[in-house]
């Protein structure tokens, strides 16, 4: 007798898995809308984005890259993971993240030998991942910090740290059924500095930071839709380097791109 195959995580059919995401099958893998060419290269859209392009404002951020474009069966997978709270899919999106951290790493390493190619350069690598924060009441709601769970499987897979360096100021309600402007009018002040790990990040800065260019940091989410949610958290992490006195490049990785 030939083994049984365990059903697909995403589709529950028992067809053959997937090597690459254990406990998902080969055809829901393959159906994966990967963004291998955002068209954006600011916001890493996958179409063509009005909003970066009508923007006269500097972003605090050099770039987001997001792993998956935010379809409806993209959505599913989320939901069932971030509001059912099936935890099986943390590793599957975790691992889709990875994808989208490999892009980045592989553009700017792209970036560096062809600006400097007599020179060679070790690869280009994060220097350290900041979750985006939930409120309290939110971490209670689920139990977890889903941005936190992503941040956890890059941080073990690259072997970049993590810090909590932020806080949520206040609950801003769900964001999905809101328009950009009240968004962006929600994200004012809705993060802080995390008092709590201010002296670790500071010794890590003295002890870990580079001397011959900026400190890389990476915003890690699950969604990027209109980056409200970026743009606030990348200002206060700029402000927090330029206190310590040190140059920061802040960019933002999210699991997907609406």
């Amino acid at each position: 007798m030939s083994p049984s195959v365990t059903p697909c995580l995403t589709c529950g059919k028992r067809n053959p898995g997937s090597s690459q995401f254990p406990g998902v099958c080969r055809i829901c893998v393959e159906s994966i809308p990967w963004i291998r060419s955002p068209r954006c290269l600011k916001c890493g859209r996958h179409v063509g984005c009005p909003d970066c392009a009508r923007s006269s404002e500097p972003s605090p951020i050099i770039c987001n890259r997001s792993a998956v474009a935010y379809t409806s069966v993209m959505r599913e997978w989320l939901g069932q993971y971030k509001y059912r709270g099936n935890e099986r899919y943390a590793p599957l999106l975790g691992l889709m993240l990875d994808r989208a951290y490999l892009t980045l790493k592989e553009e700017k390493h792209s970036a560096l030998l062809s600006r400097k190619p007599s020179i060679i350069h070790r690869s280009w690598s994060a220097d350290l991942l900041v979750p985006v924060p939930v409120s309290d009441s939110r971490l209670m709601e689920r139990g977890f910090n889903q941005a936190e769970r992503l941040a956890d499987v890059l941080s073990r897979r690259r072997k970049v740290p993590q810090l909590p360096l932020l806080i949520r100021t206040h609950h801003t309600g769900k964001q999905s059924f809101k328009s950009r402007a009240e968004r962006l009018t929600d994200m004012k002040h809705a993060f802080a500095e995390n008092p709590a790990v201010t002296t670790q990040f500071a010794d890590w800065m003295k002890r870990e930071v580079p001397l011959n260019r900026p400190v890389r940091i990476i915003i890690v989410d699950d969604i990027y839709t209109t980056g409200s949610t970026i743009r606030a958290c990348a200002e206060i992490i700029q402000q927090m380097g330029s206190d310590y006195g040190y140059a920061v490049e802040v960019y933002s990785l999210t699991w997907a791109r609406s």
